[in-house]
């Protein structure tokens, strides 16, 4: 059930060998779908006017996906403040929004928000950083970074550098304490904002919060062949996004775009990965987390059973969304508090 206690996931080998998938594995799997899960895959594979309303251009697929599942306004309640703002990227200043918890704050996070690279924004994920401040007590700066395809690998990692540099000269404010976070597309720029800090003499982080990230770039792991249909993200879909993102096949071995390529994982930040259990990028979660450890390194990895890929943005009917929430905002709490 999606709403079960986490575990710990085995670590899976990162190469194309060990652990390869069975024919017709992902279905035989299928029945271990949290509940919540399978209503929510049910409901956009069987519904007919979903297809037929299909977004046909970039754009449409942009504004139907950039919209919280949760009303705007009812999510910022319980924050003290929720500021719209302008953070330089690399090339311009861009949106932002910064949230603020009631009573004191502590430390800072920067939060990039998933979608492949391509869509999402500031609206889509409102509800997971009222959540995350609420949890952590810290202030988060959500950044909205340059999408692909008209603006293509490394220039949302250029920007959200720029960001990041920006809260570490404003983080004072909040007891100096700097963090960052992300899911899928938003974890692997979190991910690697981690070695950017490491490799650039700073600045330090105390975290990095990693949701189901995409890691590995061109390397093969098992999931992606055991989930690669009938769970929200499908190997075809991740490959559309790769072209959208990436110049040249070559960036697929780029450590700024999959940093499990870098040169060495150790001395990054500590790590909070937590993956989704039917998810292509499953086995990517726990194979970094064991090649931090191997490097000796910190991760810590929580995976929530029944779980697919986006469920934090099904908070509102995924009882294992909102939980991996307060699960990621306590780790931010312990360590801003640090």
């Amino acid at each position: 059930m999606a709403g079960g206690p986490a575990v710990e996931s085995g670590m899976a080998q990162s190469g194309s060998g060990a652990g390869a998938a069975r024919p017709g594995a992902a279905r035989l799997e299928a029945g271990r779908l949290g509940l919540a899960s399978r209503l929510v895959l049910g409901h956009l594979s069987g519904r007919a006017s979903l297809r037929a309303r299909r977004p046909r251009t970039l754009a449409e697929l942009r504004r139907a996906l950039d919209r919280p599942c949760f009303p705007q306004a009812l999510s910022s309640l319980p924050l003290r403040r929720v500021m719209a703002l302008r953070v330089p990227g690399a090339t311009e200043l861009r949106p932002a929004r910064l949230y603020l918890p009631h009573g004191k704050v502590r430390g800072a996070v920067l939060f990039l928000h998933g979608g492949g690279f391509v869509h999402c924004g500031l609206n889509s994920h409102h509800g997971i950083c009222c959540r995350l401040a609420r949890a952590s007590g810290a202030a988060v700066l959500s950044f909205d970074y340059r999408l692909a395809p008209e603006h293509r690998f490394p220039a949302a990692v250029e920007d959200s550098w720029a960001a990041l540099r920006w809260l570490a000269g404003e983080s004072w404010r909040w007891g100096g304490g700097l963090a960052v976070a992300g899911d899928s597309a938003g974890g692997n720029l979190a991910a690697v904002l981690a070695h950017l800090a490491r490799d650039r003499g700073g600045p330090e982080l105390a975290l990095q919060l990693l949701y189901y990230p995409s890691l590995y770039g061109a390397r093969e792991v098992p999931s992606r062949r055991i989930h690669a249909e009938g769970y929200m993200l499908t190997a075809r879909l991740m490959e559309w996004y790769a072209e959208q993102y990436v110049r040249t096949p070559e960036d697929l071995y780029h450590p700024l775009m999959a940093p499990v390529f870098a040169e060495s994982l150790a001395g990054l930040a500590p790590a909070v990965i937590v993956p989704a259990e039917f998810d292509p990028l499953h086995d990517e979660a726990t194979g970094y987390a064991q090649a931090m450890r191997a490097a000796g390194g910190q991760a810590e990895l929580r995976c929530y059973p029944g779980t697919i890929h986006g469920y934090l943005n099904m908070y509102s009917v995924m009882p294992a969304g909102r939980a991996a929430i307060r699960f990621g905002g306590r780790r931010l709490r312990s360590a801003l508090a640090g």
